[in-house]
């Protein structure tokens, strides 16, 4: 195992991924990262709005927009921009997260200005009008139906987090509540338009197969005469309280099978202990052999999956437990099971063997994650927007490295705690009538 982090490592510190990156008067920044490795380039915007920058009474705006912005602009006519992009033989998509939405197409490098004039052109001058609007309308409810209202434990994040906190703007996800969109106006959407999707609000990620001066004369040809916003972009201004007592509810779904949920106050991401988090829910639930999988799925078949997940965010996070019942087993026992898991981590050293399977473990999972162009322009956006620092994508996985076992330890003692938790009960509904 010595010799394989040994050579993982090395390999790492061997690519260092080359970038550039500036700041066109308008306040877009560019970043430019070149690999000619495939005939390839992706076209990526990743604006600074998620669903914490709405409006507690307009919740679901950012992932509406998500949606809206595929409806044309002033010279892409209705429907058409997924069609221009699939044509030039490319691909194209968006998510919306808590803290930002991000654009991106993978193209034919010779359709780089396409792409480019395609993302200026919305950033300019998308259609937000009325048919657009309820065109979408209908689109953002209707998914929200299907993968949330009428999903076994669709709802979990929705109540994990709605009961989590209590003022910060995680206390909604991003999918939102669909009769604050049925609510919203012509207006509002237009104000969100225009406070959220300029160009002092954007990152322009590009990268692959392409000559960094001639891309940097194309951004300034579609981009430059953009004008910078004077409007103010709002951020959050609350602060979570720190959490004091546990909470804990019940929620009747429509399931088999009953779960549990634990949510754990946790720093925000790129905080020192937030690397130490990471690896504590790798070792508790990364892969087939780790702690909770082996022991309350395999071994005690208390649990028909499990899993521990970091929900790091650019504010204070959640670190997530979820665990669903094997057949005939109580919610209640079930929750025991993870608490002792959790006592264990709290108060039992790892072994050598396994705190470097662990390393192993989240060094081939970085180095992974930027194997593909795609995922390396993403975390190239993301690291400059919500971390403050490009160059994250060469270093963070020292960080990572850099955690110890007595750090992977502290951390469980200092937040896994019950005054520091929610934690959910989902039952079938059957129970509910009994």
């Amino acid at each position: 195992m010595l010799l394989l982090s040994a050579s993982l490592t090395a390999a790492a510190q061997s690519s260092k991924i080359e970038f550039t990156e500036y700041d066109l008067p308008n306040g877009l920044h560019v970043i430019l990262h070149q690999d000619k490795s495939t005939p390839t380039v992706a076209v990526t915007m990743l604006y600074h709005v998620g669903s914490k920058n709405e409006d507690p009474e307009r919740t679901g705006f950012a992932h509406f927009f998500e949606h809206l912005m595929f409806e044309g602009s002033e010279n892409v006519d209705r429907g058409k921009y997924i069609e221009l992009v699939q044509a030039a033989g490319g691909a194209v998509n968006a998510n919306t997260s808590f803290d930002r939405t991000y654009y991106y197409q993978i193209l034919p490098s010779n359709q780089l200005a396409l792409g480019l004039w395609l993302e200026a052109d919305r950033l300019r001058a998308s259609k937000i009008d009325p048919q657009g609007i309820e065109t979408q309308r209908q689109v953002v409810k209707e998914e929200k139906k299907q993968n949330i209202d009428n999903q076994p434990y669709g709802t979990l994040l929705e109540n994990t987090f709605g009961t989590a906190y209590e003022v910060y703007p995680y206390r909604w996800v991003p999918i939102g509540s669909a009769q604050y969109i049925d609510r919203a106006n012509l207006r509002e959407f237009q104000e969100f338009y225009k406070t959220f999707y300029v160009p002092n609000n954007a990152t322009l990620t590009i990268a692959g197969d392409l000559d960094v001066e001639q891309t940097k004369q194309l951004v300034n040809q579609y981009f430059g005469a953009i004008p910078k916003s004077t409007t103010p972009i709002l951020r959050p201004s609350v602060t979570e309280p720190k959490q004091t007592e546990e909470n804990r509810r019940v929620v009747f779904d429509n399931i088999q099978l009953p779960a549990v949920v634990q949510a754990y106050h946790i720093p925000a991401q790129g905080t020192p202990d937030s690397y130490a988090i990471n690896l504590l829910t790798t070792l508790l639930s990364g892969g087939q052999s780790s702690r909770l999988n082996k022991e309350l799925v395999d071994n005690q078949q208390k649990a028909v999956t499990v899993a521990s997940v970091p929900m790091s965010l650019e504010a204070p996070g959640l670190f997530i437990n979820l665990a669903v019942a094997n057949g005939g087993v109580a919610v209640e026992e079930l929750e025991r099971a993870i608490d002792a898991e959790m006592e264990k981590v709290k108060n039992e050293p790892l072994s050598d063997r396994e705190f470097q399977k662990l390393r192993n473990q989240v060094e081939a999972n970085y180095i992974n994650s930027l194997a593909t162009l795609a995922g390396r322009t993403e975390k190239l956006a993301s690291y400059h927007t919500l971390y403050g620092n490009t160059n994250l994508i060469n270093t963070e996985l020292a960080k990572y490295l850099a955690v110890t076992k007595e750090d992977i330890m502290r951390v469980a003692n200092q937040y896994l705690t019950k005054e520091n938790r929610t934690v959910l009960h989902y039952l079938p509904k059957a129970a509910q009538a009994r």
